[in-house]
């Protein structure tokens, strides 16, 4: 028994160090305020990945690669939903993961220096994960602000080094359904 103890106390601490949980005044653990913000986050990006899921499920059949949807969280870029590609070698964003903003397609479009919205997608080939190449598009609300990111992503044997010539189309369409049936794409203050 001590030895499992052991292993959840250190898996505890594991935690502590990323601010999952905290531990209170006496010690105890708790939840910790960067869990309270993913939560937070996962609550306001529900009904837009509720509404994104058709969209998405046509760009993955489209292109045969995974699909994701994401939110920017704080310093960070949260997966709100995702479809794996039907193929054995994929690329896998579990749902909640938190993905740094310097780094991939989708991150770039939810930075601190948002495309113009002339900028209609981006991509990336090995910037986050080695062998890994993605496009993303902006979802974007009625006063043109970055809402959101939907990518295609997969192995650069599949999508090339320049996956926009393939994808840039489908995932941009996509972007645009997503907007249509979040209505966010209605006049500002409608």
């Amino acid at each position: 028994m001590q030895g499992e103890e052991h292993r959840a106390h250190r898996l505890a601490v594991a935690l502590e160090v990323h601010g999952l949980v905290c531990r209170d005044r006496e010690g105890r653990f708790a939840l910790g305020t960067r869990l309270v913000a993913l939560g937070r986050a996962a609550a306001a990006a529900v009904p837009l990945a509720e509404v994104a899921a058709p969209a998405l499920a046509a760009l993955r059949d489209a292109t045969g690669e995974s699909v994701q949807l994401y939110v920017r969280d704080g310093d960070r870029r949260v997966c709100v939903a995702a479809l794996e590609s039907p193929h054995g070698l994929r690329t896998i964003v579990p749902t909640g993961a938190s993905l740094p903003l310097d780094r991939g397609s989708a991150g770039r479009l939810l930075g601190d220096d948002p495309p113009p919205a002339s900028r209609q997608w981006v991509e990336t080939a090995e910037e986050r994960e080695a062998g890994v190449a993605s496009v993303s598009a902006p979802v974007r609300d009625a006063a043109g602000a970055v809402v959101a990111a939907v990518s295609v992503s997969g192995p650069i044997e599949r999508t090339t080094r320049h996956p926009g010539r393939r994808y840039a189309g489908a995932v941009v369409d996509a972007a645009r359904a997503i907007e249509s049936a979040a209505g966010l794409d209605g006049p500002p203050g409608a």
